[in-house]
């Protein structure tokens, strides 16, 4: 099923007012939803939406939560999402992080009792755009055993970082600490898709290609013991210091069971102008210059634009089994 931009994310929207959410907090999920498809980033984009509606019908998620912010101190903010959705809390937190960083030069946000934000990098690149630097962690449920384990107590936990590049588009690190992001086992599971070997363990510890045996099991982190501590170092940032779950306390994304997973996550920005003065984009823009003159390289996040291209002009391609299922979930269909 292909679709323009707009008449996917109206259709996102539909489902997720239809399930409860309100009209605001619809149009952000949906956003950030039709984003990550545009960006070719599909484990973060409509395959998600199903499960958030339906987490929505059972209050999984609040669908209708106010997130509450406070300020800890002048360069310290917490943002509580309130056992709803993490987009609306998240842009609630930068708004004011944004603000308090051009005074602080070093602003940490935390926001706790949250659910799944989505594509990291989406929360900070437009922060880049703006001239700022800046950091983006989140834990999720537990898909990582530590090294040498074979239960899973860490989440895939991903990290993003962006800042100017003096270039058309800023630079954005987007990576799951697993070595792929356990949305992208979500996707072939719901397609019936084998998955390669190395991406997962089933829940003896065994290697398997079974999309399936792989989310009953366990995700390998990507660099093998070093990504499990930077998954430890993820949840202490992410849930330790915000006072959410850690990702062994944390209930699924994937379905409707049990109580809201309240997780974490930890935003750190920075204005670079307090540190290298007017010349950080420059030298950021040597460097990157520097790497592209070598053939066959090209700066992180360089790809996503391309494709967001593409889509504006051209759509986005969804499974047709995917399309139903959100059809189903805008039209208030009963799920069998």
């Amino acid at each position: 099923m292909k679709l323009p931009l707009e008449i996917a994310q109206n259709l996102a929207i539909r489902a997720l007012v239809a399930s409860g959410t309100t009209p605001a907090n619809a149009a952000m999920v949906a956003a950030a939803l039709v984003a990550a498809e545009a960006d070719g980033l599909a484990s973060h984009g409509l395959a998600r939406l199903p499960a958030y509606a339906d987490q929505a019908v059972v209050g999984k998620v609040k669908a209708a939560a106010t997130p509450i912010l406070r300020r800890t101190a002048p360069s310290a903010i917490m943002v509580d999402a309130a056992s709803g959705f993490a987009y609306p809390a998240v842009a609630v937190g930068l708004k004011a992080a944004e603000e308090a960083v051009r005074d602080q030069g070093v602003v940490g946000l935390g926001i706790m009792n949250s659910h799944h934000f989505g594509a990291a990098g989406y929360h900070i690149e437009p922060l880049a755009v703006r001239g700022l630097v800046a950091l983006a962690f989140s834990n999720a449920p537990a898909s990582i055993a530590p090294w040498g384990g074979t239960k899973g107590l860490f989440g895939t936990n991903p990290i993003a970082f962006a800042c100017p590049s003096g270039r058309d588009h800023p630079l954005v690190v987007d990576l799951s600490l697993s070595k792929v992001a356990r949305g992208k086992i979500m996707v072939a599971a719901q397609r019936n898709d084998p998955i390669p070997e190395g991406w997962a363990l089933d829940s003896d510890g065994q290697p398997t290609t079974d999309a399936k045996a792989g989310l009953a099991g366990t995700m390998i982190p990507m660099g093998d013991a070093k990504g499990a501590a930077l998954a430890l170092m993820v949840e202490i940032l992410a849930a330790g210091l915000t006072g959410a779950n850690f990702a062994y306390e944390a209930t699924s994304f994937f379905n409707a069971e049990g109580p809201p997973p309240h997780i974490g996550q930890f935003f750190l920005l920075i204005d670079p102008q307090r540190f290298g003065g007017s010349n950080v984009v420059m030298r950021i823009a040597e460097l990157g210059g520097e790497i592209i003159k070598q053939p066959g390289t090209r700066l992180p996040g360089e790809r996503r634009f391309v494709l967001r291209a593409k889509a504006h002009a051209e759509g986005i391609e969804i499974p047709d089994v995917l399309y139903t299922e959100i059809l189903k979930r805008a039209e208030r269909v009963t799920l069998s």
